[in-house]
């Protein structure tokens, strides 16, 4: 399944912006032209009636009207996932997705599911099943309407029960509906749509797929693919490719290939659009090699091959996921992802008004759900319509699938404020930041002072203590190297106790996350480090929970994570590049010392002199910190020693 893949330049002036432009431009011509006659037009007399002026249409209103399409547990499904939609010739919306029997794993019994809509998505009839895994797993729905005929094309991928987290011989299968979607014929294993060799991956889409409007090639189904090869012996070779069919979908050819033996980038589950120039476009998932973007090629013979290998696009920030592109006009392709350039999170459309060379940035785009969301794909309607059908949830994105008809005056409309934003603190008993940045740092829940390391420390109690320290560019880690440090002296035997969680709690939707936890239910000091789609665990032998003091170091140092105990390094690991606080336009926290930033994990017994530095401390500063307590300076974000508070 799609989740079990493992492996331009900047926009120029937005076209609301061109088009208050070219509004003011033509009211001006307007004013000029009205004030001379225009040729063939005779002036009215000057005691005669004035002609009549046809006044101007009104402005299209903004709208959008969404519903929930599919949710957990309904029909007897107990997740849907993976939505890929198509409007019939008939004006019929199509709406399909995958129905996951036991759970959202990516594995064993799924079957391709199906509503229709005959009013553009206001109604829904009930749910059919397309094709019934049986305990295998069908899915990858990638739709096509031949509008030449009036079939419906269904390509979608199967593979056995069995768990293949690590990859698994795929197969892609083609089924057709006449009918618009009301029936469809048995599947038919695509065996011409597959090389031999494709042998550890194969994924279809998933989204919709799209007919060929434009040249020699008119009327070509065209499809995105990727695969994954495998000897059991030298490296894998990750690909993509295209599969087009020029019989309405009978029979079909591999076009264009591409892999990373030819230079290319991890492309994966592609999706694709027809350029005003007919061109094809496809936009990927792009897996390892420039984080949190997108990658594409371009194909000017119809699929036949691609002009290059994929490359990346850093300008069209996204996190790891599939996407969605739809052509909306000759002058506007939609592309709808998660906004959040490093959390799936904040699913919207944005737009490029120059045949994909660019697009809006998040804040010119339109967000449509702000919590987490994952997976999505877009169909035109009539008019000025389009529909966006996309994964969400309150805590996870598979929660339900939505879908959300709109106009395109509703994608011109403001965004506002991200919701997650945090407001200002609650006001209440502090303790001083001894750096230069003097940061507020709020004690909860009545936590006292006690003897410390040095001097007082902070007690806390596992049930409500901890100290708040609201987001600041002094506590930024950014992606920079750094230096946590911090005393701890506890007695617990069981759970698990945070000493330090920074920014943001990760509730499955890939958000970089740093953090520093005592978990003697596990005999260990454990801490994490989370970068786009990559963690980094580091972890102690021992807990350290024998009530004595203890010196605590946590850095990210010369590419390493590196965790520190009493001044020795008791584990260490690569540590990816890139910003632990990566879309914090869209919402962080500070740092929450003694308890997860939700509230859970809180520290019971004492904790004294925290420590932040926006860079790595060498041994002989540590040494100092530890044995005497100096005032190292130099990038020193947050300094609190807890010995009072007030």
């Amino acid at each position: 399944m799609p989740e079990g893949n493992h492996h331009h330049p900047r926009p120029g002036p937005t076209w609301r912006s061109r088009g208050r432009r070219l509004l003011t431009t033509l009211t001006l011509s307007s004013l000029v032209l009205g004030t001379l006659a225009a040729p063939g037009i005779a002036a009215p007399a000057p005691d005669g009636p004035a002609p009549a002026v046809p006044a101007p249409a009104a402005p299209a209103q903004p709208f959008v009207d969404e519903q929930v399409l599919y949710k957990q547990g309904d029909f007897g499904y107990a997740c849907y996932r993976i939505p890929a939609v198509v409007r019939a010739t008939n004006g019929m919306v199509l709406a399909f997705a995958e129905g996951r029997v036991k759970d959202c794993g990516d594995d064993e019994d799924i079957d391709l599911v199906l509503r229709r809509s005959t009013d553009d998505g206001r109604t829904w009839g009930p749910l059919q099943v397309v094709s019934e895994g049986n305990g295998n797993t069908h899915g990858n729905p990638v739709p096509i309407v031949d509008r030449r005929t009036g079939r419906i094309v269904l390509v979608s991928t199967h593979n056995g029960p069995a768990p293949c987290p690590d990859g698994c011989d795929r197969d892609p299968y083609l089924q057709v509906s006449d009918d618009n979607g009301a029936t469809w014929s048995a599947p038919r294993e695509l065996t011409e749509g597959k090389r031999p060799e494709w042998n550890h991956w194969y994924a279809t889409g998933p989204m919709h797929g799209i007919q060929l409007e434009r040249g020699p090639h008119a009327g070509r189904l065209v499809v995105g693919a990727s695969f994954e090869s495998w000897d059991r012996v030298g490296p894998h070779v990750y690909g993509s490719h295209l599969l087009y069919s020029d019989d309405s979908g009978q029979t079909w050819q591999i076009g264009a290939e591409t892999s990373r033996d030819d230079g290319s980038v991890i492309a994966q589950e592609l999706t694709v659009v027809e350029l005003a120039d007919g061109r094809i476009y496809a936009s990927a998932r792009e897996r390892g090699t420039d984080p949190g973007s997108r990658a594409y090629a371009i194909s000017s013979d119809g699929g036949d091959t691609w002009d290059a290998p994929f490359r990346t696009v850093p300008a069209l920030a996204t996190t790891d996921v599939q996407a969605s592109l739809l052509s909306f006009s000759d002058d506007r392709i939609l592309f709808s992802s998660p906004m959040h350039p490093n959390a799936r999170e904040a699913m919207g459309v944005r737009s490029s008004y120059d045949n994909a060379r660019s697009f809006e940035t998040w804040n010119e785009g339109k967000v449509f759900y702000w919590g987490p969301t994952a997976y999505s794909d877009m169909v035109r309607l009539d008019g000025d319509e389009a529909a966006l059908m996309y994964e969400a949830g309150a805590i996870s994105p598979y929660e339900s699938i939505r879908y959300a008809r709109f106009n395109e005056a509703y994608l011109d409309t403001p965004n506002g404020t991200p919701p997650n934003l945090p407001g200002p603190p609650a006001p209440g008993p502090t303790t001083v930041d001894s750096s230069p940045y003097h940061n507020p740092a709020y004690v909860r829940g009545g936590a006292g002072t006690t003897p410390g390391r040095f001097g007082n420390g902070l007690a806390l109690d596992r049930v409500d203590d901890r100290v708040e320290v609201p987001f600041d560019k002094s506590i930024d880690l950014g992606a920079g190297d750094f230096t946590l440090t911090s005393w701890i002296r506890y007695s617990a035997t069981t759970g698990a106790h945070s000493i330090l969680w920074f920014y943001r709690v990760n509730r499955g939707t890939n958000p970089p996350a740093l953090w520093l936890r005592a978990e003697p239910a596990s005999n260990r000091i454990r801490a994490i480090l989370s970068v786009d789609r990559y963690n980094v665990t580091v972890q102690s032998p021992s807990a350290y929970n024998d009530g004595k003091w203890h010196f605590v170091v946590l850095q990210r140092a010369g590419g390493e994570l590196r965790l520190l105990v009493d001044g020795v390094e008791v584990s260490s690991a690569a540590a990816p590049a890139g910003s632990v606080t990566l879309g914090k336009e869209f919402g962080i926290d500070g740092l929450h010392v003694g308890q997860r930033l939700d509230g859970v994990d809180r520290f019971q017994g004492t904790l004294d002199e925290v420590r932040v530095y926006q860079r790595a401390l060498s041994a002989t500063e540590l040494a100092l910190v530890k044995d005497r307590n100096l005032p190292i300076g130099g990038r020193l974000g947050l300094r609190l020693p807890l010995d009072t508070v007030r």
